[in-house]
């Protein structure tokens, strides 16, 4: 059984268009901007899957190259296992909605431990750094757009900005509810409500 991940997803896919090396695969997560869609930061990431994915037959060492003063580059492809998986995990993932446990509802589930005021700062925070995201969001779209990418190969950075969009108007609701009074509570009305 191959662990399904993200990473691992990444990285059958790039082996799907040909054999290559991990720092290569590391490169092109890079370059075509799927860092901003699969948890990558750690370079050792990479390789652990990729040592995963060697151990569950998904992918197969194709050949070594000598790497003067270096440990020789090793050039994986991908089985048929592989590449089965690959293709079902995509199909899976798209048609099918994964509980993903965000940080976010998590926080927001207890909010009544905080003040409103303290809420509406917060959230007005988190508005800014969201502001900075999306504007990040759109350089991309627009630059892959002035490279003539197809909009296929933008769709995630599409949908992205849409989620973040729809976040954004959803928490300035929130603050605007806040300020209006609509939305109020205190912990000694909530305990009393308890009891």
């Amino acid at each position: 059984m191959i662990k399904k991940s993200p990473v691992a997803l990444a990285i059958l896919c790039f082996l799907i268009e040909e054999p290559m090396h991990p720092y290569r695969i590391q490169q092109l997560i890079k370059e075509r901007g799927k860092d901003e869609v699969i948890n990558v930061r750690h370079r050792t990431s990479i390789y652990q899957t990729i040592d995963r994915l060697h151990r569950d037959g998904a992918i197969a060492i194709q050949e070594k190259k000598k790497n003067e003063g270096r440990p020789d580059l090793i050039v994986y492809e991908i089985t048929d296992l592989g590449r089965n998986a690959a293709y079902s995990w995509i199909r899976k993932m798209i048609s099918t909605p994964a509980q993903e446990f965000l940080e976010f509802p998590a926080a927001v589930s207890f909010l009544a431990l905080l003040t409103p005021e303290d809420v509406a700062l917060l959230f007005q925070q988190r508005v800014s750094a969201l502001e900075k995201t999306l504007s990040h969001l759109e350089d991309q779209f627009q630059k892959g757009a002035s490279l003539d990418l197809p909009r296929l190969f933008l769709l995630e950075t599409e949908y992205q900005q849409k989620v973040l969009a729809a976040e954004m108007e959803w928490i300035q609701s929130i603050i605007e509810d806040i300020h209006a009074k609509k939305l109020k509570w205190s912990m000694e009305e909530l305990r009393e409500k308890d009891n």
